[in-house]
This record gives C-alpha cells, structure tokens and sequence, in this order.
C-alpha cells in the first residue's frame, strides 16, 4: 500500500499539468486571437501616448 502512497502525488501532478498544456495550447489561435491582439496592441498604443506626453519636446528648453 505504501507505493500506492508513493505514486499518487506524482500521477496527480502528471495529469494536472497534461490538462494546462492542452488547455494553453487549445486557447492560442482561434475566433479570440484577433480580440486578443487587438488588446494588447491598444495596450502598446496606450503605453507609448504616456511615454511621449511625458518626454520632453526636442528644441524646447
């Protein structure tokens, strides 16, 4: 019995991080890939406007 003991921990971790990896790998690409890069790229655009209000003009003192 103790090896069943000894077994369970690692098969438990086994199957879990199966799931994640096919769950990760099922979620990149399809119908929200283009929602998705539309956020991060409105992200990008809102980053950049805060940098540039921030940074001073050239040929100002």
């Amino acid at each position: 019995m103790d090896y069943v003991s000894a077994l369970l921990p690692p098969v438990v971790m086994a199957i879990f991080f199966t799931v994640v990896i096919v769950t990760i790998v099922k979620s990149q690409g399809g119908p929200n890939k283009s929602k998705e890069d539309a956020a991060v790229d409105a992200a990008f655009a809102r980053a950049e406007a805060a940098r540039t209000e921030g940074a001073p003009k050239p040929g100002k003192a």
